[in-house]
């Protein structure tokens, strides 16, 4: 009994430790609608928008079922980085904070999302932000 239990403790260490295994920072989202809670995508008002780093390198953007937009692959530095939002209906500023992940595993977390911007007005929804455009 004592080798069966130090055989499963050996195995659990070693499958534990020799893998390899990565965190992504977690999935950033925004949702705009305007003053009346009206989602701006599906109602036809924001047709054209992007998202540039600082470095002015364009950010993929995924389209969500749900008419949100998904920022892919950011968040993964330790640090600030600052982006713009341009659009068809307005512009607006924001940084993102992130810093390695403390855990078992190599990664990164966003700690921190901030927006500048004239006639914005941003909310930290559950799973996403939502951002109301005037």
């Amino acid at each position: 009994m004592k080798n069966i239990f130090i055989f499963f403790l050996m195995a659990f260490i070693v499958t534990a430790c020799g893998e390899d295994c990565y965190n992504a920072p977690q999935t950033i989202a925004f949702k705009f609608v305007n003053a009346d809670d009206v989602n701006l995508i599906t109602n036809g008002s924001l047709t054209v928008y992007s998202i540039k780093d600082e470095n002015q390198v364009e950010i993929q953007l995924t389209k969500t079922s749900e008419d949100m937009i998904i920022l892919e692959n950011v968040g993964a530095y330790n640090g600030t980085k600052n982006y713009s939002f341009t659009s068809n209906v307005k512009a607006f500023n924001f940084s993102i904070q992130s810093s390695e992940f403390k855990g078992g595993c190599d990664g990164y977390q966003v700690n921190k999302l901030t927006f500048t911007g004239i006639n914005i007005d941003v909310t930290d929804e559950k799973g996403y932000y939502k951002i109301v455009l005037q």
